[in-house]
């Protein structure tokens, strides 16, 4: 079934937030090259408006990527190569600016080990003054590979926010073991970091049913005192899960105001 034309509307008023949001930044990351992480080849707005004067730390465009990564980098690595400050590839790498600490995994895979769409990098970004830890999972998928869970696990951060495992492919395009087997990475990396709050978000919302899915990883975190949440509930705002709605959207079962929705939004 194909998108809505809420979800049309929302995609605008996304990316003109995350515009607004590059605008303000001195750094800017480029995790992978699926288009729902960086810019379609014809968006010559997002892309000069998002990079131009900028630092940019984006993954590798010759290891650890496919060919359809290497090929979207190779036009990206093209397209703003003379408008940044510095680009650089940053598998593995550690950068310090002013009071923060960015280190970058090395590639790990988008979901499970092997996976056909690729490879990811993961961000922690620390401040050095205070020892607060961010960790940005990227689209490692419940930290399915092991090498993401380990790096994560080192990591040690106050606050992740974690890609879930796409449940909606279960039984198609993914395996049940393969979901079993990310729950319980992500139960590991909640048990064992400091981690307080934990974003799963992305790929997992597109099941309507993934609280009942993730019930083993809500459960533990209930039991130690910490908080599981998407990344709508992070800042304060409902869910708003226009995929996972589509059927009662298009029957009329539900009906959405997206412009008021990203109207009350919070920040940029």
């Amino acid at each position: 079934m194909p998108p809505t034309s809420e979800e049309y509307r929302a995609l605008e008023l996304a990316r003109e937030r995350i515009i607004r949001a590059c605008k303000t930044a001195d750094i800017v990351m480029v995790t992978h090259y699926h288009y729902d992480h960086h810019p379609f080849p014809r968006d010559d707005e997002m892309y000069d408006e998002c990079f131009t004067g900028k630092i940019v730390l984006a993954k590798d465009i010759k290891n650890n990527i496919n060919y359809s990564g290497r090929r979207r980098g190779m036009f990206f690595e093209s397209r703003i190569k003379d408008i940044v400050e510095s680009l650089e590839w940053s598998d593995g790498k550690t950068y310090k600016f002013d009071r923060l600490r960015i280190q970058v995994s090395p590639a790990v895979w988008h979901g499970e080990v092997g996976s056909k769409v690729g490879m990811v990098i993961m961000v922690l970004i620390e401040d050095v003054e205070t020892g607060e830890k961010f960790l940005f999972g990227s689209d490692a998928q419940n930290l399915a590979d092991p090498a993401a869970l380990e790096w994560a696990l080192k990591a040690d951060p106050d606050t992740a926010f974690i890609d879930g495992f796409p449940t909606i492919f279960l039984g198609w395009r993914m395996k049940h073991e393969s979901f079993e087997r990310s729950l319980k990475h992500l139960e590991r990396f909640i048990a064992e970091t400091r981690v307080k709050r934990v974003v799963v978000d992305h790929h997992i919302v597109r099941d309507i049913d993934y609280r009942e899915k993730m019930k083993p990883v809500y459960e533990l975190a209930g039991r130690i005192g910490k908080k599981v949440e998407t990344a709508a509930e992070y800042i304060g705002a409902d869910d708003f899960f226009l995929e996972a709605w589509r059927k009662d959207i298009r029957r009329g079962a539900i009906t959405v105001d997206v412009n008021g929705y990203y109207s009350r939004l919070p920040g940029v």
